[in-house]
């Protein structure tokens, strides 16, 4: 990134501190989650831009960051709209969402890994059988709607514009 933008690391670093008190549904620490998303970008063989944006893909949503922080930020603008493009939007359904994922450059990358990271098996293991079973669906029909392997047939998915959301 041109240095009149921040720094991988700086991103890092906001990223950690604005999400540092938040823990996940497993109870473990939700920058662990974020740094797996970033480090499968990169596996991945993301830009930094999509590594800068798995660091921040829930900063918004979660409210650790302001969306009012994310425009005014020191960040590119394709950083800026793939962390719009996966943060989901109150009352959204999941049709709408996974289209904008699908429509901003770069963004399903970064989705992908975050999708990675929570069905990871040894993350959903530690979770009640309901709360894993729901999830488990969850993520297989957004994976569907993106495309992805490991995805739900259109056919069957839940309906879209009634889905149960995190």
């Amino acid at each position: 990134m041109p240095t009149s933008y921040l720094t991988l690391a700086q991103v890092e670093m906001i990223a950690r501190e604005a999400h540092r008190n938040q823990r996940d549904k497993a109870g473990r620490p939700y920058v662990e989650h974020l740094a797996a998303v970033a480090a499968g970008v990169s596996d991945r063989g993301g830009s930094e831009e999509q590594i800068a944006a798995a660091w921040l893909h829930d900063a918004v949503e979660d409210d650790a960051l302001s969306r009012r922080w994310l425009d005014e930020a020191a960040l590119p603008q394709e950083v800026k709209e793939m962390v719009l493009a996966v943060t989901k939007r109150d009352g959204e359904d999941l049709v709408a969402y996974t289209g904008r994922i699908l429509a901003t450059p770069g963004a399903l990358l970064v989705k992908e890994s975050d999708l990675a990271h929570n069905a990871d098996p040894d993350r959903l293991a530690v979770l009640e059988p309901a709360t894993r079973t729901r999830l488990t669906e969850k993520y297989a029909q957004v994976r569907g709607l993106l495309g992805l392997p490991g995805g739900k047939a259109a056919s069957d998915q839940l309906n879209p514009a009634n889905p149960e959301t995190d």
